[in-house]
């Protein structure tokens, strides 16, 4: 099935703002909202049982991942956001200097302690041509939370991505009418051998794991809880969804812009809502964007680039709130009124059913 979204999404950045003169202060995430410090490291998988279906010449399939976590102590170097090469790959339509999201400022703390054993889980999937990256602001709130965050690299469906050796690959997927089924699919088998490597750490609550990404991630979370019964919920952050999802009986949470309507331009929405039988909210964000819900909200702005209506600090707050509220229903059993549909503190989200 071709999709335009991934079409669209191939060109990242370039594709939703035009080319502007940038500010000079250095890019900054907001602040994660929980009580805990956050840690990170990364890690670089090699499933020597999977050929790499975009890189023929690959004897493996590689992945790079980035964890964050809840940690014991606060101190050590904050993390790096882009390497240069990556930053210049997915600066280079733009007037902005080609290493400036380099200089970006995160939260989480380089390989600091971990404060305890087994977390809730939850993986992350980006956007396609998407840096894992863009979904830091998200996944450090939830580590200050209390969750173990897994972003997933897909490499060469990034526009760029740095291995420990050195090497930056690029986004070979990344193809007009590049078939949105198919990088599902691998995505799905990228996302459950990553699960199953950290299944083999202590840091995991094996009965508390759940799949949240951004455009074809969340197309991905959903059909990674179809085919791993280990996935107890997911949610999709503006992702049309390739193929549309049959029947679904476990927690699915849809979040999305102004087309993410019943009657609107996206007609998979609908058609995979009226599929799921389990628990499940959709709701729309008024004047947001695609890149809305991840950091690109706020680093457009920062960096000079004509952003959405929605001021891209109120959209993140409103993305974390939501997203925490149904993981910690779903993953901790806690009942949050802001998923009932009828909190005030947020007029920009609407609920359908």
């Amino acid at each position: 099935m071709k999709t335009p979204y991934v079409v669209a999404a191939a060109l990242s950045l370039s594709l939703l703002a035009s080319p502007a003169h940038a500010g000079t202060a250095k890019p900054s995430l907001p602040e994660p909202t929980g009580t805990k410090k956050v840690g990170t490291t990364s890690l670089h998988l090699v499933d020597t049982e999977r050929r790499d279906p975009w890189n023929q010449e690959a004897a493996a399939r590689e992945l790079m991942v980035s964890l964050w976590y809840p940690a014991a102590r606060s101190g050590g170097k904050r993390a790096a956001y882009l390497t240069k090469e990556e930053s210049a790959a997915v600066l280079k339509d733009f007037d902005v200097p080609p290493e400036t999201l380099t200089a970006t400022r995160v939260h989480a703390r380089v390989t600091a302690p971990p404060s305890r054993a087994r977390l809730p889980l939850v993986l992350m999937s980006p956007g396609f041509s998407f840096p894992k990256a863009t979904l830091t602001s998200l996944a450090e709130d939830l580590a200050s939370r209390g969750y173990l965050v897994a972003a997933v690299e897909h490499t060469y469906e990034s526009v760029a991505t740095t291995f420990p050796d050195g090497r930056t690959t690029t986004c070979l997927a990344c193809v007009r009418g590049q078939d949105g089924a198919k990088v599902a699919q691998g995505r799905v088998a990228d996302l459950r051998f990553v699960l199953d490597e950290l299944l083999r750490r202590e840091l995991v609550d094996r009965s508390r794991i759940a799949v949240v990404g951004h455009s074809m991630g969340g197309n991905s979370a959903a059909h990674a809880m179809l085919a791993d019964p280990r996935v107890k919920a997911a949610a999709n952050l503006d992702g049309t969804f390739a193929p549309v999802v049959p029947k679904l009986d476990k927690p699915f949470l849809m979040v999305g812009n102004a087309k993410h309507v019943p009657d609107g331009s996206d007609s998979t929405w609908p058609k995979s809502w009226a599929n799921m039988t389990g628990w499940k909210r959709w709701i729309t964000v008024a004047g947001a964007d695609h890149s809305s819900f991840v950091d690109y909200a706020v680093l457009r702005p920062q960096l000079g680039l004509p952003a959405p209506e929605l001021d891209g600090a109120r959209a993140l707050q409103i993305t974390r709130a939501y997203l925490a509220a149904f993981l910690d229903t779903h993953l901790r059993g806690r009942d949050e009124p802001l998923l009932d549909g009828q909190s005030k503190a947020y007029p920009e989200v609407r609920f359908w059913k």
